[in-house]
């Protein structure tokens, strides 16, 4: 699932709502799941700059209770799962982006997680690398059966890897204004996803909702 909407629309605020750093000013949230059992993936990695990638990725499993030698050889299993054997005693400033944005989403996964909460996680990185993490990621959670809540702004990425797209106002009192369907079938290529016939009428419909909303909000601006 995938929240996209103009900015200031509180997006990244029900993110941290849902994983419990951040009270909602009204209403409840539920997920039926521990926090233990909530991931998330954020756009800035959150790596240790003086731990190398095998110890970042260990760091959480400790945390829960795992011995060190254990989680030492669970973060090599999950490094070497995303293309990372071999970097384990790199330090963050000796990894690319991709490479550290890996490292973080392996940390996450390592958890086993039930949920995933992504806030737009693939913004800072180039073309290229994004859509090689993207497909990564779209193949890992589907294999493992994580849920996903992502935020993004993009509206390609919202439609090729949701199966419902939520449309959010402009805040900052956001409401879902609209929600979409994504007809296209799983298992699912991402960037094969976005030459389905589906795919454009889908984008098109979501743009011109979301230009609505940005109008409104410019409209409302100008009678202040």
């Amino acid at each position: 699932m995938s929240l996209v909407g103009p900015s200031g629309s509180g997006k990244s605020s029900l993110l941290r709502a849902v994983i419990g750093l951040q009270k909602p000013l009204a209403g409840t949230v539920e997920t039926g799941l521990a926090p233990s059992e909530i991931g998330m993936l954020f756009q800035d990695d959150a790596l240790l700059p003086w731990k190398t990638a095998r110890e970042n990725v260990a760091l959480g499993l400790i945390f829960n209770g795992v011995e060190p030698p254990r989680a030492q050889e669970q973060a090599d299993v999950w490094l070497q799962r995303l293309g990372l054997a071999g970097f384990g005693h790199r330090f963050p400033r000796h990894l690319s982006g991709g490479q550290r944005k890996r490292v973080a989403l392996a940390q996450v996964l390592a958890m086993t997680p039930k949920l995933l909460l992504m806030d737009e996680p693939f913004a800072s990185l180039d073309a290229i690398v994004r859509a090689r993490i993207i497909q990564e990621v779209a193949t890992l959670v589907e294999r493992e059966r994580i849920s996903v809540l992502l935020v993004t702004h993009d509206l390609e990425e919202a439609i090729s890897l949701s199966d419902c797209v939520y449309l959010l106002s402009q805040g900052p009192r956001a409401h879902i204004t609209h929600d979409y369907r994504v007809p296209i079938p799983r298992p699912r290529d991402p960037v094969r996803a976005r030459m389905h016939p589906a795919f454009a009428p889908l984008y098109e419909k979501l743009w011109n909702d979301l230009s609505r909303e940005v109008d409104r909000d410019q409209r409302a601006e100008s009678t202040v």
